[in-house]
Order: C-alpha cells, then structure tokens, then sequence
C-alpha cells in the first residue's frame, strides 16, 4: 500500500521535512510493508524554499540586507529558468537582530536584492512567496532593492522602512532593473487583505511586528500615500484597484508593489507549492495521506497547506489524515474541510511547552495512531 505523507512546517519546533520524516517513522510503525512517499509541502510562506529544493530546485545563496539593514545569506532555489524567492530569507521576522521588533523602520529591500540575485543567476520566472515578514513598507523597499528611488518633497532619498512613506512625495523608477520588463511574476499568497484600511496590511498585521496602536494609524496613512504618490508615478487609474484587491496587504504590502509594478499574477500559495512539487501526480495509487501544521484552526480553512492537500486528496477519493500541534476546528469543520481524522500533539501532552520540545516523538505516535485507526477502516471495507 502507497501512503503519502505531505505535512507543512510546526512553527518554532519542526521544519516540513523533520515532520515529514516523523509521519513516515509512525506509520511505518503500524505499517511496516506499506510504501510511503514523503512530500513535504508549504502555503507559499515559511517553507515554501525548502518544499521546493526537496522537488529538485537547486539552492543557490545571496548576501544580501536584513530588514533593518544589516547583512544576511539568503537563500533562493532554481530550476531551470524558473526562482523560487521566498521573503523571509530576506526580510523575515526571524532575521531581527536580537528579535528586536522595528514596526516603522523594518523595509523589505533584502527581497528586491534576493530577486536581482535570481535574475543574476539566469531567472526569468519568479514565485515570490510571501509571509513571516517583519516590515510593513508596500513592497517600497523591495522597488528600492531593485533601483528605485522614493523621494520626499526636498528631492531627498527617504530612509527605508514603511514610517517614512509618509513624506513619500515621488516615485523614480527610471533606475528599475531592466530584466523585470521581460521576467513573469507570480505572488504565491494565501493572504486576501488589501493594502489599507480596517483590514488591511498595517491595521491587521503591523502589531504583530511591534507596531503600537499610534504607529499602526501611521503606517496605514504612510501606505495609503506610497498607493497615492506610485500611482501618479505610473500615470495609471488603476492603482485604487490593485491596492484595493485580495492579497495586495500580503506580507506588510509587497503584494502590492508586486502586483502593481512587477506585474505579478496572484495565486494561492498552496496550489502553487502543490504544483512544484507534483503532489497531484504522487497521489496516483496512494489508499491515505498524512498531512499536518502547527495549527488548524479557521485561517487553515483560507486554504493553508493541511486543506489544501485535502481538497486535492479529495478528488482523488482518498482519506486525509490531519496531525497538528493544536486543534481548533470542529468535528464538522474538519469533516468538511476534508479530514478523516485529526490528532493534535496536545491530546498526546496538554503541556504545550512540552508539545515544542518533543514535537517530533509526539508527531511520531499521533501518525502511529492514525495508521492504526486506517487500517481499522480499511479493514472492515474490504
């Protein structure tokens, strides 16, 4: 029997790959003879690069500036013409020095240089996968990573970082890498917030990346005008839409500035991952998948890799077995999300402390549990 085992990361205790390995331990612990498959997959976030170099990407290395500006290897994977840049290996919350939070000053400019870095190495299609960033600059940093220039009203360079936005007074992007007219974008994420506003970038995620009720008024203002000032640079009307459309307040904004001057096409992150890394073609044959994440809750519901890989189970007609740190869906939530069945580590050990520090045993005997509770029903339908 085929099982293929497809888990994302568990955030701050197990990469996609550690618990990929722990799934396949459990299973091949209740099913010594099966033949399992281990794809370990990502939403077009954290992860999405080593889902890819798992698939054959080759890892290639930049240095390139953090999100406050100092210097950090970063890495991007490609294969052929085609880059896998993955933002939080340049402007990633991870990367903070001391893991000090800098809400105004924090800039993706790193992710521009990681993109150039790409085109240097003979890119001409790039999946930018966004998430786990700590800035909140519209992508203004990321165009400035790749020669352009924000001005305030004195014709001074501003300094980086989404706060300074706000004397943001022209946009020169006459000094764009010329290889971005020619280079197809795609922005892999599952991110549907706009760029302003009371559910966009600054009001939904500026707070987790330091910023205090005051500074995330200023930040949604400073993005509203970098919208504004970028529009007339690029003499179009259209700008109020794309700022306006799902996913453009993806990862502090960059969706915007990807959308809106990279030209990029929006997909949902997980399909994405899911084509790179052919999961639908290593379904043919399985009899149950084993996926997981640190947490299923509703935003997993918005199509975070565990449903995703269910929904694409599905249509194959094959049951989905679902292990998490924490559980917060119902019985019918899962059942309609796609699960046969759901254990999360903290049935095994309510100590969630615990549950970090020994995710990988406890992932082990969840899959153990699951293949046991398999082969029951596979058992009594044949």
């Amino acid at each position: 029997m085929l099982v293929v085992v497809a888990p994302d990361k568990f955030k701050g205790s197990l990469t996609g790959a550690q618990v990929a390995a722990a799934i396949e331990a459990g299973v091949r612990a209740a099913m010594p003879q099966a033949r399992i498959l281990a794809v370990p997959v990502a939403d077009g976030g954290e992860g999405t690069l080593a889902a890819a170099v798992q698939c054959g990407f080759e890892q290639h290395h930049a240095l390139v500036s953090g999100p406050t500006g100092e210097k950090v290897r970063a890495a991007f994977g490609l294969k052929g013409e085609v880059a896998v840049v993955e933002m939080a290996e340049a402007s990633g919350l991870d990367l903070l020095p001391g893991g000090t939070l800098d809400a105004l000053g924090a800039t993706s400019y790193g992710t521009g240089e990681l993109i150039a870095a790409a085109l240097d190495a003979g890119a001409t299609q790039i999946i930018l996968g966004v998430g786990g960033s700590a800035c909140t600059d519209g992508g203004a940093g990321m165009l400035q990573g790749l020669g352009a220039r924000l001005l305030d009203a004195q014709g001074n360079e501003l300094p980086r970082g989404g706060g300074a936005l706000a004397s943001l007074a022209r946009v020169d992007l006459s000094g764009l890498d010329t290889r971005l007219a020619t280079a197809s974008f795609t922005l892999a994420a599952d991110v549907e917030n706009p760029l302003t506003g009371s559910n966009g970038a600054a009001q939904v995620f500026a707070p987790q990346k330091g910023a205090s009720p005051e500074q995330v008024k200023h930040l949604d203002a400073a993005l509203g005008r970098w919208a504004m000032v970028l529009g007339n640079g690029l003499g179009t009307e259209s700008i109020n839409t794309l700022a306006a459309s799902p996913g453009a307040g993806a990862a502090g904004g960059v969706g915007f500035a990807a959308l809106a001057v990279l030209g990029a096409t929006r997909r949902r992150g997980i399909d994405v991952v899911l084509e790179l890394t052919g999961l639908q073609e290593a379904l043919a044959g399985a009899v149950a998948v084993f996926t997981g994440e640190g947490s299923l809750d509703t935003q997993s519901l918005e199509g975070k890799t565990p449903v995703g890989v269910a929904q694409l189970a599905a249509a194959h007609g094959i049951p989905v077995y679902a292990i998490c740190g924490r559980n917060q869906l119902s019985t019918e939530q899962a059942t309609a999300a796609g699960f046969t069945a759901v254990r999360s580590l903290l049935e095994l050990e309510p100590d969630v402390a615990r549950c970090m520090s020994e995710g990988g045993s406890l992932v082990q005997r969840a899959a153990t549990q699951l293949a046991v509770e398999f082969l029951a029903t596979h058992a009594a339908n044949a």
